[in-house]
């Protein structure tokens, strides 16, 4: 089955850039297998490596009903949604190193919240020591192998084929010829 999915209509900002991703994804682990194009606008005050971060984390949260946000400048909603049939947000998914209140908030209104980083993950989990946090124990912090995701920066063009397998939490990506491979690490934050 192929779908067409594009960043939330009237939402993307002056001086965004567009990239456009035909993404076939092998999700062996989670047992989904789709093709689909999505478009990502990358924000002026949006790096390159958080821009991939969002679309590996969008591609590995696959599934009915998931979507971009309004983007960084948004402060209610992260960067990738999910919602069911109704409406109704079920998983609540940052990218990079979100802020412990905005953790909790998330996790107060979506039944799942997870991060992905393109950062030191110990590092990340460090900011979130010791602050009050909704339900920190289901939260998940996913993070990949150093280098990876600049290897994945430099591979990138404005209009990308992307093949994505997973298998055992093992991530091999073909991205316009070049291929990289990672472990797709989880860590919870209690």
């Amino acid at each position: 089955m192929s779908r067409d999915i594009d960043e939330r209509a009237g939402v993307v900002a002056a001086g965004a850039t567009i990239y456009t991703f035909e993404v076939q994804l092998a999700d062996v682990d989670r047992g989904v297998y789709e093709e689909f194009t999505v478009r990502a606008a990358q924000h002026p005050s949006e790096t390159a490596a958080y821009m991939v971060t969002r679309v590996l984390a969008y591609c590995l949260e696959f599934e009915e009903g998931i979507a971009f946000s309004e983007g960084i400048s948004s402060t209610d909603e992260p960067a990738v949604i999910v919602r069911d049939l109704t409406g109704r947000l079920t998983a609540w998914i940052e990218v990079g190193a979100p802020d412990a209140a905005r953790l909790h908030f998330g996790s107060k209104r979506a039944d799942r919240t997870a991060v992905y980083t393109h950062r030191d993950p110990a590092k990340v989990m460090a900011l979130w020591a010791g602050k009050a946090i909704h339900r920190a124990e289901a939260i998940t912090l996913h993070s990949f192998d150093d280098g990876f995701v600049d290897a994945t920066v430099t591979a990138l063009e404005r209009r990308n084929t992307m093949t994505l397998s997973v298998t055992e939490r093992q991530l091999y990506l073909e991205l316009n010829g070049v291929t990289l491979a990672s472990a797709v690490r989880e860590l919870r934050l209690g």
